[in-house]
Parts: structure tokens; C-alpha cells; sequence
């Protein structure tokens, strides 16, 4: 968490830390985030999101498996999304659809295969497939809180992205006409490669939204 001028006022991307605060821009990637907002709306003060999806339009292709679990549950169903917690699906969040791979650096893929080959992990990650399923019912109440109370947003979303693709992005200047909106030529991680990009937007945003 970075503290803003007030010690009560912060800027999250954790919804642990965000407690701590009277209010706060979150970054969003995750449905942390929009239970947090439904939570606490007043105390939202600005969005940014990266790749964060809210609309059912933003589960394509790559979620068909994973929506075939949520359907029957079973244990085939399940063990097929193993092939999620391989070191090739690793690498290729990291690198598909990025405009400059020589920018990565392996060591993102490699760290991260590390933690998710712990033991059990493999369980523990299947566990968390099956319960994102409880996200979706939550998003006509997020979509109902995005036009009720109209947050200054930031939208940095990389077009290429395979696991949330734009479809998922554009919906989004339904609900909040005044979104600021930029489709970068990246991937799901475009901090990797489009850091230099994507940074004097949310520095702008944060100067003029919020501080």
C-alpha cells in the first residue's frame, strides 16, 4: 500500500490493507476489489483497472474449461485445468500478446512456478477456479454501483490479453460514460513490457481525480 497526503486517504491494490483506510483508489485486477466497493462505496474515491473484469462479456475462450468445473464439479472436470498450473501456462500469461517480450524478464515465470509447485498448492490454486464462479452473480450489483455512484475510473487494459480479453474492457464505458479508457498494445501483465506507457496515465489520473 502507498499512503496518499492523509494518513487515512490510500491508494490499494490489497484488500486487507484498505481497511485501515477512511478512503482509497484501489487498482483493481481482481473481484476483491468490486466487494470491497459494494461494500464501502462512499469510501471509494477512484478506480483503476487493469485487466479487471466485471461483465460477462469478458469471459471468452480461456474460461471454457474452467466454466465446464463450475458446471458439473466434477473430478475430470477438475483435474483438467491442471494444465493452468504448468510452467508453460506460467510463461505464457507473462508473454502472449505482449509487443515486446525482450522486455520480460524470465524471472517473473520462473519466481512464480516456484510458489504455485509447493506442495498442495495444486489443490489450493483448483480450489480457488471453482470459487470464482461466486464473482459472476456479483456483477449486475457492481455494474448498479459503477452508475449509481459514478467513480472517476482509469481503464489501462492490454488488448491482446487472452484471459481478459478488451471484450471484457469496453463494456465498462456503458456504466461510467466519463471513463478514462486506453487499450494498450499488450498482454495481461502490460506493466511488463508497457510500464513506461501505462505509468504517466496513472500518475495524470491520480493528479487530477483524486488528489
Amino acid at each position: 500500500m502507498a499512503s496518499a497526503s492523509s494518513s487515512t486517504a490510500c491508494w490499494t491494490s490489497s484488500a486487507s490493507s484498505a481497511t485501515r483506510c477512511t478512503s482509497w483508489t484501489t487498482a483493481r485486477r481482481s473481484a476483491g476489489g468490486w466487494r470491497l466497493a459494494l461494500k464501502h462505496p462512499e469510501r471509494i474515491s477512484g478506480l483503476i483497472v487493469q485487466n479487471g473484469n466485471a461483465y460477462d462479456e469478458g469471459l471468452k475462450e480461456f474460461w471454457n474449461p474452467i466454466k465446464k468445473y463450475w458446471t458439473d464439479g466434477s473430478d475430470s472436470s477438475r483435474q483438467a485445468l491442471m494444465k493452468l498450473l504448468t510452467l508453460e501456462t506460467t510463461k505464457f500469461q507473462y508473454t502472449d500478446g505482449m509487443s515486446d517480450v525482450s522486455r520480460i524478464s524470465p524471472d517473473n515465470w520462473v519466481h512464480d512456478q516456484g510458489l504455485l509447485d509447493r506442495p498442495g498448492n495444486n489443490e489450493i490454486q483448483l480450489d480457488m477456479f471453482y470459487d470464482y464462479r461466486t464473482n459472476l452473480p456479483l456483477y449486475p450489483a457492481v455494474q448498479a454501483y459503477f452508475r449509481k455512484h459514478r467513480p472517476p475510473t482509469l481503464i489501462v487494459w492490454g488488448k491482446n490479453d487472452f484471459i481478459f480479453p478488451a471484450d471484457g474492457a469496453h463494456p465498462y464505458k456503458r456504466d461510467l460514460p466519463q471513463v478514462e479508457f486506453h487499450l494498450i498494445n499488450s498482454g495481461h501483465f502490460l506493466l511488463e513490457d508497457r510500464f513506461d506507457e501505462v505509468t504517466p496515465l496513472i500518475r495524470d489520473f491520480l493528479a487530477r481525480k483524486i488528489a
